[in-house]
């Protein structure tokens, strides 16, 4: 088993637990250069709200590179702020598989500063 699908089978444990809840899902991808975040309905529905740094907008505000805990503090503050915008106020934690430190843990306290419950 490869470093990815284990990383995926992890996942798989989370989310199907969060399906379950039938709770919004803040769901968090991870590249060496991006971070992506977005808010899935419950039920695996539409995607509601996102955020990444591939967005133009977002992209300017952040200084140097887009790969670091800067940049995910700006994701962070993003998506709550379009998530509360969008009438979602407590959504679950999908880390995607990915260990809960550095950029992850940066993504989601920001977020939770500025307004989301997890």
């Amino acid at each position: 088993m490869d470093k990815k699908q284990s990383r995926l089978r992890r996942a798989a444990r989370a989310r199907a637990k969060i399906r379950e809840l039938g709770a919004y899902r803040l769901c968090i991808y991870r590249s060496p250069r991006h971070m992506y975040a977005q808010i899935i309905a419950p039920g695996g529905g539409p995607v509601v709200v996102s955020a990444s740094t591939v967005v133009k907008v977002l992209r300017e505000s952040i200084e140097g590179h887009t790969g670091n805990i800067a940049a995910a503090t700006v994701v962070g503050r993003a998506i709550a702020e379009r998530a509360r915008s969008a009438g979602v106020e407590k959504v679950a934690f999908d880390r995607s598989g990915f260990r809960y430190h550095g950029r992850l843990k940066a993504l989601a306290d920001a977020a939770r500063e500025n307004g989301l419950q997890f």
